[in-house]
């Protein structure tokens, strides 16, 4: 399970390197120039940065570790852009292509039969 967020911000790179720096001590992490990848005990975590803000992907394997994965950026992230202020990140869930989730599914109701006719 995928969910992703956009911190709108010119502060991008900084963010995501003492993202990634401050979870090196304690995980796996791939850092690049734009782009990082943190690898947590909950799921993953995968940062990108550009011109227009940084792009935040959080995978786990259930909605739970999603759940937190997502909480847990989230704090870090304001920590860091506490000179921004407030900031809030709207995640928005992506559910895998195929899948279903059932909660959120309503049976549709039966069709209506004509009334049987007797000869």
């Amino acid at each position: 399970m995928d969910s992703h967020a956009h911190l709108k911000t010119d502060r991008a790179v900084r963010y995501m390197t003492q993202l990634g720096k401050r979870w090196s001590h304690r995980f796996p992490v791939l850092l690049g120039e734009t782009d990082c990848e943190i690898e947590l005990p909950v799921g993953r975590c995968t940062l990108r940065a550009d011109p227009e803000g940084l792009s935040v992907t959080a995978t786990a394997d259930d909605l739970e570790a999603l759940a937190k994965l997502e909480e847990v950026v989230a704090v870090h992230l304001a920590r860091f852009a506490f000179r921004e202020g407030e900031i809030n990140l709207a995640w928005t869930r992506a559910w895998p292509a195929g899948s279903i989730d059932l909660r959120r599914v309503r049976a549709p109701a039966p069709p209506s039969r004509p009334a049987s006719r007797s000869v």
